[in-house]
């Protein structure tokens, strides 16, 4: 809900309760309005003069001005034509198996010594608006002794923290999954805010067959997640909603679409139900494609057109911006797909960007084969990738630009 009618009620329930006798607050005010000024009837009962009455309308409003004001910043400094999001958020098993590729060994020393070469990738600050970190990026250093939070913080790049802890199978829901990580979620965004992280990510994982997901999926999954971005806001976090559905399997993309349509008309459900301000939130979700081992391929642009149809429908205009995953795809398919979007479909009310992972980092690792001699192309392999992704963010991508220097 906007955060200015919350200030607003918040102080017209203070001047309420300074009268006789109190008042509640009206079934017509908006949910969160009512929960605020309730809290406030607790206090004002316990505060009755004047100065308690002050003391408490000026450290209410303070604190729903700050934080309005945090998010719609980090908003502001995300949400930019030409830039999107970096994902370096790989967990422990998944960096594991992204440096056996290239036979590194998977070693705190050796994540940090990648990492800094990603985030320290001259250049990238004009092509890369936020970075997602995973935990133990965030006590972690560049080659210099700079904590990399402060890295891209000092480059104009936004630090941001995956904090869900995985997924596994839902109970009593046979191929649904659910992802774990509430418990403590709060206390776990003070700590990384304090370590310089402005948003977070949390992921939730849909499956596709002929049963799945279930209604029960879609609903338990999209509760996690607007749980999940009520409790970032109340921090001053911008969520990221990360909702996947996979491209594994023979699917079509009409089924792609069925799903993916489901899947995001029940998140804003939930995310209405939570009272989460829309403005300060990024959906990642998956673009509409058909499964890996569907047997008919799609062009860019039909995958485009499936996936701008999809979200006209069930994504408000109030969500600032899209920014898509990879989802498996190569990296000049998804920044062939992702300038198809922009492209063909300019008059989208969200700016629709990109949020990589393996599309940017994969011709990286392939590039740095873990030697500190291979840094400086490693680092050019990403800013080309970046550089790309930005000119597909603005429509403005040609495949022959993959063989430029």
């Amino acid at each position: 809900m906007d955060m200015e009618y919350l200030a607003g009620a918040t102080l017209a329930g203070i001047a309420i309760g300074a009268g006789e006798p109190l008042m509640p607050a009206s079934r017509s005010d908006p949910p969160a309005a009512r929960q605020i000024l309730s809290a406030i009837a607790v206090l004002l009962r316990q505060y009755r003069d004047s100065e308690g009455v002050s003391a408490i309308a000026t450290s209410i409003q303070e604190k729903i001005m700050t934080i309005a004001d945090e998010l719609q910043a980090t908003i502001e400094q995300m949400v930019q034509p030409g830039k999107g999001i970096l994902a370096a958020d790989e967990s422990q098993p998944t960096i594991a198996k992204r440096f056996a590729a290239i036979k590194v060994e998977s070693t705190e020393e050796n994540h940090r010594a990648y990492r800094s070469l990603l985030f320290t990738t001259p250049g990238i600050e004009d092509f890369i608006s936020g970075v997602i970190q995973f935990e133990e990026t965030l006590a972690q250093t560049s080659d210099d002794g700079t904590l990399l939070p402060e890295v891209l913080a000092s480059r104009g790049i936004v630090p941001g923290i995956k904090v869900d802890k995985g997924k596994g199978p839902l109970a009593l829901s046979p191929g649904d999954l659910i992802t774990y990580g509430l418990d403590g979620l709060g206390e776990r965004l003070q700590q990384y805010k304090s370590q310089g992280a402005r948003f977070a990510k949390w992921r939730e994982v849909y499956q596709i067959s002929e049963h799945n997901p279930t209604y029960l999926g879609l609903s338990a999954n999209a509760e996690m997640l607007a749980r999940y971005a009520a409790v970032c806001q109340e921090q001053g976090i911008v969520p990221i909603v990360e909702p996947e559905v996979l491209i594994d399997g023979d699917h079509s993309m009409a089924r792609c679409a069925e799903v993916t349509e489901a899947v995001q008309k029940e998140i804003f459900h939930a995310l209405h139900r939570h009272h989460v301000v829309l403005e300060h939130i990024i959906l990642k979700p998956n673009m509409v494609l058909p499964g890996k081992a569907h047997p008919a391929k799609s062009s860019a642009d039909e995958i485009a057109a499936a996936t701008l149809r999809v979200f006209r429908r069930t994504v408000p205009a109030a969500v600032p911006s899209i920014n898509f995953l990879s989802g498996g795809l190569s990296p000049e398919q998804a920044t062939a797909n992702l300038n198809a979007m922009n492209a063909g479909f300019s008059d989208a009310p969200w700016l629709l960007s990109f949020s990589y992972g393996r599309a940017l980092q994969q011709p990286v690792l392939q590039a740095w084969q873990g030697k500190p001699g291979n840094v400086a192309s490693a680092q050019q392999a990403l800013l080309k990738r970046a550089r790309l992704n930005g000119a597909a963010q603005r429509g403005e991508y040609q495949a022959s630009m993959e063989n430029a220097a």
